[in-house]
């Protein structure tokens, strides 16, 4: 009898052990992120107790790889809003890198690496780089980016890079430790100053400086302000930033540059776009974007999340597209007031045209801006003429490259697989920067014959190649720029003035393109060899319309 008792207590015992081991592992699925030093510890929240309220969300979290993750990993300060929902009682989103970076590390910490290959505030318009003067200041006279316009630096920095720069805040940010600031990560507000806290006019401080920022800029340098910002920026009810805010207030606002739910679900853990203005272009109804003519683009799923009384839209990816997540900022887009092309009026940040992308390539941009649109960015400081300023348009000019027909991503070269030290796992190094950086990671993967410096010979040829045509093209727009200025000086007709500055106009698209475009061409070097030399041929064709009505003047005399 004692060894039955003896038995039963044991199978007993057994079964409670194994009670606990399934409830422990049930209450496991639900993971919470592990707490962050000095920071004392949230109390867990499942997802079940938010479903009720958000059901946008309970679709989202429920289909994907993080449904088993607490909202209370990314919300903070939910025991209020749990006992009275309400918009006085709104959680706290953490929008930090390190909320991600807390389970992702092998990202987390590759996105934080230095990128040292070129100096910070590296000018374009210095003699050896993209868009050297004398040329660019003069071709770009009347325009902010004169007074400062760089070369790219490292993702983590991109928010600290566009408030220090001189043309954006009129030298008002700086580093509370100087030059230090190129070195130091982190908020940007840890790491720079207001030197002019008490005043709110956004206008320059210090000499040779612009105050050329405004909101629609920040929306690719950081989304910390996503739920505060309603669909295209409209100035509603309800969102605290509009197009049309004070810069100067919204920025303070701001902490951290490139975020990683811009292109990755928090909830869903799927692709996403949340650039309002791209996910406004794929949506047009005129499907006129490189990605409607694509007969093997990428398929979205667009959603609205306005949960606050105001609209605001994220598209979901079919599948990892870098062209599209990429191409939130790596895009020409206009973010800027203007000029109406048939009215003449200004045009100001209350009109969405000052949030648009056209997600075309070089060759359709006359068309789209002057008579689709109606919108140029500003007036020539010398011609009088209206001109285009370019944005950074990567995705497109990569869009329909040889690379991206042979199935190459923009992660293929800029952030290629990597191999986790420690763990032997393979995962997307976050450390964009240019495939020079890493060719055994990059080009040799595919060029399996190159050696590394073979891979750097092919590099620097192409874009050799491009900048003797980018040159070429400077040289004769600032031709047509002098003749346009002699023409008016010797009071050449209206009519033959405006048909110049049209020319001016045309070529000017067709070689600024290729300064904004980060890659001197290698994106898509077919496409910038065309462009730049039918810059050339629109700059001849208005050097020719001046100096043939000069010679009917000087008949006529």
């Amino acid at each position: 009898m004692g060894r039955k008792k003896t038995i039963l207590l044991i199978a007993v015992l057994f079964l409670f052990a194994i009670s606990g081991i399934y409830f422990t592992n049930a209450d496991a699925q639900y993971k919470a992120a592990p707490a962050k030093k000095g920071v004392q510890a949230e109390k867990s929240v499942k997802a079940d107790s938010c479903y009720g309220c958000h059901p946008v969300i309970k679709e989202l979290h429920s289909s994907g790889k993080h449904s088993k993750n607490l909202c209370s990993n990314c919300h903070k300060e939910l025991d209020k809003h749990l006992k009275a929902p309400g918009p006085d009682t709104r959680p706290v989103t953490d929008t930090s890198w390190e909320a991600c970076g807390q389970c992702h590390k092998a990202q987390y910490e590759s996105f934080m690496k230095e990128a040292y290959h070129r100096p910070a505030r590296d000018e374009k318009s210095q003699l050896t780089n993209r868009a050297p003067n004398p040329f660019w200041d003069k071709l770009m006279a009347g325009h902010g980016f004169t007074k400062e316009h760089n070369l790219t630096r490292s993702h983590n920095w991109m928010l600290i890079d566009h408030l220090i720069v001189d043309r954006a805040y009129g030298g008002r940010f700086q580093g509370k430790n100087s030059w230090q600031y190129l070195f130091e990560k982190g908020k940007a507000w840890e790491v720079l100053k207001d030197n002019y806290p008490d005043v709110k006019e956004h206008k320059a401080f210090i000499p040779q400086s612009a105050a050329a920022a405004n909101p629609v800029c920040l929306q690719c340098k950081s989304q910390d302000h996503i739920l505060k910002w309603a669909y295209m920026g409209d100035p509603v009810e309800g969102a605290r930033w509009s197009r049309t805010s004070n810069v100067v207030e919204l920025v303070k606002d701001l902490q951290h540059g490139l975020n990683c739910f811009t292109c990755h679900d928090p909830h869903a853990a799927k692709p996403r776009i949340v650039r309002d203005g791209l996910i406004d272009a794929l949506t047009r109804p005129d499907g006129d974007t490189l990605w409607h003519k694509d007969p093997k683009r990428t398929g979205i799923k667009v959603i609205d999340m306005g949960m606050r009384g105001f609209t605001r839209k994220i598209a979901l990816l079919d599948k990892y597209d870098t062209r599209l997540q990429c191409g939130q900022c790596h895009v020409e887009y206009n973010c800027n007031p203007g000029t109406d092309t048939k009215t003449g009026e200004a045009v100001k940040m209350g009109d969405r045209r000052t949030n648009h992308f056209p997600y075309k390539d070089v060759f359709g941009l006359y068309e789209h801006y002057v008579n689709k649109v109606n919108f140029l960015d500003w007036k020539h400081a010398l011609t009088g003429g209206l001109l285009w300023k370019a944005q950074h348009p990567e995705s497109e000019t990569f869009y329909n490259s040889k690379h991206a027909k042979a199935g190459v991503g923009c992660d293929s070269c800029h952030t290629p697989k990597a191999k986790d030290k420690k763990t032997g796992k393979v995962y997307t190094s976050h450390f964009a920067v240019t495939p020079r950086v890493q060719l055994k990671e990059t080009c040799l993967k595919c060029h399996t014959k190159w050696t590394e410096e073979q891979a750097r010979y092919a590099i620097d040829s192409i874009k050799a190649h491009i900048r003797g045509k980018m040159r070429k093209a400077e040289f004769w727009l600032s031709a047509l720029i002098d003749k346009v200025v002699e023409g008016k000086k010797a009071g050449l007709a209206e009519d033959v003035i405006k048909q110049a500055q049209d020319q001016h106009l045309r070529a000017h698209i067709l070689w600024e393109y290729w300064t904004a475009e980060n890659s001197d061409g290698f994106h898509n070097p077919e496409m910038a060899r065309e462009s730049l030399t039918r810059s050339v041929d629109e700059s001849m064709k208005g050097i020719k319309i001046i100096n043939d009505a000069m010679a009917a003047k000087t008949s006529a005399k």
